[in-house]
C-alpha cells in the first residue's frame, strides 16, 4: 500500500509543481488586481499541497514521527513569512516572495530526504534569512544616501575577500570561508552584493572613460583576489555581472566586447595556469573516460538525472545519496532522479520568472542607481542558477556553485533572502516613484487649471472693461449728437421769428 502511494505520489507533485509553474507566467497577463490575488491564492495553496505530500510519503518511508514536527514548523515559517509580508509591505511584489517560498520549500524537502540533521541547519538560516529579508525593504526605502557609499561598498568587499585568500583553509581545493561554531561562512556569498553596490554606485556617478577604467580596476581586483583563492565561480559570477551593469550603463559595444575578449584571454590562462581547472574541463570534455580522476560527480550526476527519466523515482526511491556533495553544488541531479525532469525543468522555470520580475522592475525604476542594483542582482541570481545546472548536465564544465534558495549553505541562503529583499525595497522604491510621479501630475493638472481659471477670470474682466469702455464711448457720441441737434432746432426756431 505504501509503495501505491509513493508511486501516485510523484504524479500528483509533478502536476501541483507544474501547475504553480504555469501560474508564474500567467500572472503577467493578469489586468485586474482581484484576478492577480487570486492567482497568488492558488499559488500557496499548490506550494502547501505539494509540501504536505512530499513530507508525508517520507514519513511512510522512514516512520520518523521528527519529521512531522519538522513539517510542522516549516508550514508554520512559510506562513508567517507570507503574511508579515502581505502585512508590513502590502506593495511588494507578491510573486517573488511566493517564489521564494515555492523554492525554499522544495530545497528543505529534498535536503531533508538527503540529511535531516542538514535540513535542520538549513532551517536555522532560512529563519535568519526570513528575518534579514524582512527588515531590508525598509532600510532600502529610508536610506536615500546608499549612492554615496561607493568606497565603502568597495573596501569591505575587497578586505573580506582578501581575509580569507590569506587565512581561510583550502577546502575541495579552494579557500572558500571560515567555519564558526560548527556553521560555514562564505564571505564571497555577501561580497556580491556589495560589488554590485559599489558598480551602481560608481556608473551613476560617471560613465566618462577615466571612471570606467578606474570602476574597472577595483571590479578586477575583486575578481584577481577570488581566482587567487581558486573561487573561480564566484569570480566568473563578479565578472559577467559587472559586464552587463557596464554595457548597460554606457551603451557602448566596445566595452562589453573587450570585456569579453579579457574573460577569454583569462580563461585560457587559468586552463594552463590551475591543474583543477584543467581537471574539469577534461571531465565536461569526457566524465567517463576520467572517471576515476575527477569525473565521478559529473558521472553519477548523470547517471541520477537519466535514472530519474521524465517523472522521477518517487521520494526515497532513488539513490540520490551516491551523487557526492548532492545536498549542495549536486542538488538539482537529486532532485531529477528522484522527483522527475519535469519537475526539475519547472523548477528551472520558476527562477527564470524570478529573473523576469527583477528586470521588469529595473526597466520600470527611474534612479540610475536603484536600476543598476535591479538589474546587478537579477544578472547575479539567474547567472548563478545558470552555473548551477549547466555544471550538473554537462553543459558547461562545473563550477562548484549553488543553486540559490535550493542548495543546502547557510551563506548562500543568507545573501540570496538579503537579495530578494532589496528587490522587494526597489519594489516599493518604484511603486514610490510611480505614487510622486502620479501626485506631480494632479499638481500640475491642478496648477494648470487654475492658471486657465484665472485667465478666463482676467478675460471676462477686460472683456467687462472694454464693454463699459464702448458704452461711454457710444453714450459721449449719442450726448454730442442731441446737443447739436438740439442746437439746430433752436437756429431754426428763431430764425423762423425772425421771418
Amino acid at each position: 500500500m505504501v509503495n501505491i502511494i509513493v508511486e501516485l505520489s510523484k504524479y500528483l507533485i509533478i502536476i501541483l509543481m507544474a501547475a504553480y509553474t504555469f501560474s508564474c507566467f500567467s500572472i503577467f497577463a493578469q489586468s485586474y488586481e482581484e484576478d492577480e490575488r487570486r492567482v497568488f491564492a492558488r499559488q500557496n495553496a499548490l506550494m502547501f499541497m505539494m509540501q504536505f505530500l512530499a513530507y508525508a510519503v517520507m514519513y511512510l518511508k522512514t516512520e520518523e514521527v521528527k519529521l512531522l514536527f519538522f513539517y510542522a514548523v516549516q508550514v508554520v515559517l512559510l506562513v508567517a513569512v507570507i503574511l508579515l509580508y502581505q502585512v508590513l509591505y502590502p506593495n511588494v511584489s507578491r510573486l517573488i516572495v511566493n517564489n521564494m517560498c515555492m523554492l525554499l520549500s522544495v530545497g528543505l524537502i529534498m535536503i531533508t530526504r538527503l540529511s535531516y540533521d542538514s535540513a535542520v541547519k538549513q532551517f536555522i538560516f532560512i529563519v535568519l534569512g526570513a528575518a534579514f529579508g524582512l527588515v531590508v525593504p525598509v532600510l532600502i526605502r529610508k536610506m536615500k544616501f546608499l549612492a554615496d557609499w561607493m568606497y565603502i561598498y568597495a573596501a569591505v568587499g575587497f578586505g573580506a575577500l582578501l581575509l580569507v585568500a590569506v587565512f581561510a583553509v583550502t577546502s575541495g581545493g579552494a579557500k572558500l570561508g571560515f567555519t564558526i561554531g560548527g556553521f560555514g561562512i562564505q564571505p564571497s556569498e555577501f561580497v556580491k552584493i556589495l560589488f554590485v553596490f559599489f558598480v551602481a554606485a560608481s556608473l551613476k556617478k560617471s560613465t566618462e572613460f577615466k571612471n570606467v577604467v578606474i570602476t574597472t580596476a577595483v571590479a578586477a581586483a575583486h575578481v584577481l583576489v577570488l581566482v587567487a583563492s581558486t573561487d573561480l565561480g564566484a569570480a566568473l559570477i563578479l565578472f559577467v555581472v559587472y559586464l552587463v551593469m557596464l554595457y548597460t550603463a554606457t551603451s557602448q559595444p566596445l566595452y562589453a566586447a573587450a570585456g569579453i575578449g579579457a574573460g577569454c584571454a583569462a580563461a585560457v590562462a587559468g586552463y594552463h595556469l590551475f591543474s583543477h581547472i584543467k581537471v574539469r574541463v577534461s571531465v565536461w570534455k569526457d566524465p567517463f573516460a576520467s572517471y576515476s580522476d575527477g569525473g565521478y560527480q559529473v558521472a553519477q550526476s548523470l547517471f541520477a538525472i537519466g535514472t530519474g527519466s521524465w517523472f522521477g523515482m518517487g521520494l526515497c526511491q532513488g539513490s540520490p545519496e551516491l551523487i557526492p556533495v548532492a545536498e549542495t553544488d549536486f542538488i538539482f541531479s537529486a532532485i531529477a532522479e528522484e522527483l522527475g525532469v519535469v519537475f526539475a525543468l519547472c523548477l528551472v522555470l520558476i527562477c527564470v520568472s524570478c529573473y523576469v520580475m527583477f528586470l521588469n522592475i529595473a526597466l520600470e525604476l527611474r534612479n540610475r542607481f536603484y536600476k543598476l542594483v535591479a538589474l546587478g542582482l537579477g544578472t547575479c541570481y539567474i547567472f548563478q542558477v545558470f552555473l548551477t545546472i549547466g555544471g550538473v548536465t554537462k553543459f558547461i564544465p562545473s563550477t562548484g556553485v549553488t543553486l540559490p534558495l535550493v542548495s543546502y549553505g547557510g551563506s548562500s541562503i543568507l545573501s540570496t533572502m538579503i537579495m530578494i529583499g532589496i528587490i522587494q525595497g526597489l519594489y516599493i522604491v518604484r511603486e514610490d516613484e510611480e505614487e510622486m510621479i502620479q501626485h506631480k501630475r494632479e499638481m500640475a493638472a491642478r496648477a494648470a487649471q487654475r492658471r486657465r481659471a484665472k485667465e478666463e477670470q482676467e478675460a471676462r474682466r477686460r472683456f467687462r472693461a472694454g464693454r463699459a469702455e464702448t458704452d461711454l464711448r457710444n453714450s459721449g457720441s449719442n450726448g454730442s449728437l442731441r446737443s447739436k441737434g438740439q442746437e439746430e432746432r433752436r437756429r431754426g426756431s428763431n430764425g423762423q421769428r425772425q421771418r
